[in-house]
C-alpha cells in the first residue's frame, strides 16, 4: 500500500518532494517538464531543477536532476527557450536550449534576507546534458525582495527577447538581444488585482479572442503565495490586457481580480515554450498541492503532483473577455472503452449509475436545471466517504464538496465546499470532470470555470452516482471513460 494515493494518469516524481513546474519548453519531438525537486525527502529542502521529457504529454520519461545548486545558491524556478537563432552565442550559431532560473542564497546569519538573482544554463544535446553559464548571475537588483521566477519568451515585433519576474507584489519587465544582458523596461502590478500574498511565478503570453488570429489579447498569469489570514492558501490570478513589448497594460478596472481556478490545488502554473504554430496551442500545466498543506500530505515516498495538462483559450461574451481550460486532447489516448446515457430524467433519490465502481476516469456530461436546486455527481464514493461535483441553481455556482472526502485530518485548512460562479446558458450545464486516485478536476461551461482539488479517499471508495435536490433535473448526455493507468505495473 506504499503508493496508495499515487495517480495513476498524472506526473509525479518517482520519489521525494517536487513543487512549481518549470522550464517547460519544447524541442526535437519532445516536452520538456522541469520542476522544483528535493532529491533527498519528501518535504521542501534545497532546491534542485527535476526533469522529465515526453512526446504527448501524457507518458512521461524520468530523467536525472538537471541543475543542481552550486556557489550562486539554490535552483530556484524560472524557465526554458529554445534559442533558434543563437543569439546567446553559446551554440555555434546551431540552434538549442537555454534555461533561465533564480539562483537563490540564503543569509549566512539570521540578520540579512536571502539573495536571488536571475542566471543562465544551456544545453546542446536536446537538453540531456546542462552547462551553466559561466557569466552567472545575468540579472541582478539588491533593492528587491522576493526578486524570482523568470519567464521569458522571444516578441517578434520588437526582435527581442522579454524577461518578466516576480518582485514582491509586482511584476517586474525587462528586454534582451542575447539572453545575457538585461535592460529594465517596465513594472506591473501596483494596485492591480489581488495582493494577498508575495507574486510568484509570472507568465505573459499571447492568445486569440474566440479563435480569430486578428483579434488577440496577452494573458499575464500572476500565483499568490499562502498567507496565514486566507484560508485559501496559494492560488492563481490572471490579468487581460495588452502588451508592446515594453510595458503591459490591464484592460479591466484594478480593483477587479480574475482567479485561474477556484479549487485549492492548482499553484505556479506556466505554459510551455515553443509549442510549434502549426499546433496552434498554448499548453500549460500547474503544481497540483497548495501551501497551506503540501508538506503534510498523507503520501509517503513521494509527494506531490501535477495537474493535467490544459489547453487555454479567450473567449468573449458577459461583462469581459475570459480565459477558458480544458484537458489537452491527448489525454483521450487513455480511454479503454465507453459508457454512454442519454435524454435521462433524474429524480430525488433515484441513481442510473448505481453499480458502477470506478477509480480513475473521466466523464463529459450535459444537464439541463429542470426545477431542481442542485444535480451533479458523487464520485469515489461509499456509505461513510464522499467527494460532490455539483452545481447550485439558486447560487448560480459550480462547487467540489470534499468535507466527506477521505483522509483530511492532516490539516484544518483541507476540508472544504470550493466554488465557482456559472452562469447556465439556456438552463443548461456542461461538465467535463477528471477524478483520479487522489484528485479530481472540474471544467465547467466552456472551461471558464475550473475546479481542481485533491482528495484522498479509501482505494475501496469507487462507487459512483448522479443526483439532484430540490426538483428534478435532467442528463440529456453523459459519456464516462475508464482510463488506463501511465504507470509501469
Amino acid at each position: 500500500m506504499r503508493d496508495k494515493y499515487r495517480p495513476q494518469f498524472h506526473f509525479t516524481p518517482e520519489k521525494n518532494w517536487m513543487n512549481d513546474p518549470n522550464g517547460l519548453v519544447y524541442y526535437n519531438g519532445e516536452y520538456h517538464l522541469f520542476y522544483q525537486y528535493h532529491p533527498h525527502g519528501t518535504t521542501w529542502g534545497p532546491m534542485h531543477w527535476g526533469h522529465a521529457v515526453s512526446g504527448d504529454l501524457v507518458h512521461w520519461e524520468h530523467r536525472p536532476v538537471a541543475l543542481a545548486a552550486d556557489e550562486h545558491g539554490e535552483i530556484f524556478s524560472g524557465s526554458a527557450v529554445v534559442d533558434w537563432q543563437d543569439t546567446s552565442g553559446f551554440f555555434g550559431g546551431e540552434p538549442g536550449l537555454v534555461a533561465i532560473f533564480t539562483h537563490h542564497r540564503n543569509p549566512d546569519s539570521d540578520e540579512g534576507r536571502p539573495v536571488e538573482r536571475q542566471s543562465l544554463a544551456y544545453s546542446g544535446d536536446f537538453g540531456r546534458t546542462w552547462t551553466k553559464y559561466e557569466g552567472n548571475p545575468v540579472l541582478a537588483d539588491g533593492s528587491r525582495t522576493d526578486y524570482r521566477d523568470p519567464k521569458v519568451f522571444w516578441h517578434e515585433p520588437t526582435k527581442r527577447w522579454i524577461l518578466i519576474l516576480a518582485s514582491g507584489q509586482t511584476i517586474c519587465i525587462y528586454h534582451s538581444p542575447n539572453l545575457k544582458d538585461w535592460t529594465f523596461a517596465s513594472e506591473f502590478g501596483e494596485g492591480e488585482g489581488a495582493h494577498l500574498g508575495v507574486w510568484e511565478c509570472p507568465d505573459l503570453f499571447e492568445l486569440p479572442v474566440d479563435g480569430d488570429e486578428t483579434r488577440t489579447k496577452w494573458v499575464m498569469f500572476v500565483s499568490m503565495g499562502s498567507s496565514p489570514r486566507h484560508p485559501e492558501g496559494s492560488r492563481t490570478q490572471y490579468f487581460i490586457g495588452s502588451f508592446d513589448g515594453t510595458v503591459f497594460r490591464n484592460e479591466n478596472a484594478p480593483e477587479t481580480v480574475l482567479w485561474l481556478d477556484y479549487g485549492r490545488d492548482n499553484y505556479a502554473g506556466v505554459s510551455w515554450s515553443d509549442v510549434p504554430a502549426e499546433d496552434g496551442r498554448r499548453i500549460y500545466i500547474g503544481w497540483m498541492s497548495n501551501w497551506k498543506y503540501a508538506q503534510v500530505t498523507p503520501t509517503e515516498s513521494w509527494r506531490s503532483a501535477m495537474t493535467v495538462p490544459r489547453a487555454l483559450s479567450l473567449r468573449s461574451g458577459g461583462e469581459r473577455v475570459t480565459l477558458t481550460q480544458q484537458p489537452v486532447r491527448e489525454l483521450e489516448r487513455l480511454r479503454t472503452e465507453a459508457y454512454q446515457w442519454r435524454d435521462h430524467i433524474l429524480g430525488e433519490g433515484g441513481n442510473p449509475l448505481s453499480g458502477m465502481r470506478l477509480g480513475c476516469f473521466e466523464m463529459i456530461a450535459e444537464f439541463e436545471s429542470g426545477e431542481a436546486d442542485e444535480f451533479g455527481f458523487k464520485v469515489r464514493s461509499s456509505d461513510a466517504r464522499e467527494t460532490v461535483l455539483g452545481y447550485d441553481t439558486r447560487k448560480q455556482e459550480l462547487f467540489v464538496d470534499r468535507t466527506r472526502s477521505g483522509e483530511a485530518g492532516f490539516h484544518e485548512d483541507f476540508p472544504g465546499r470550493h466554488a465557482a460562479k456559472l452562469e447556465l446558458r439556456e438552463n443548461r450545464l456542461r461538465l467535463h470532470i477528471l477524478v483520479d486516485t487522489s484528485s479530481v478536476e472540474v471544467f465547467g461551461g466552456d472551461g471558464e470555470a475550473v475546479i481542481t482539488d485533491l482528495i484522498f479517499p479509501e482505494s475501496e471508495d469507487q462507487e459512483l452516482a448522479v443526483y439532484t435536490k430540490g426538483g428534478s433535473a435532467k442528463l440529456l448526455s453523459l459519456d464516462i471513460f475508464p482510463l488506463q493507468s501511465i504507470r509501469d505495473e
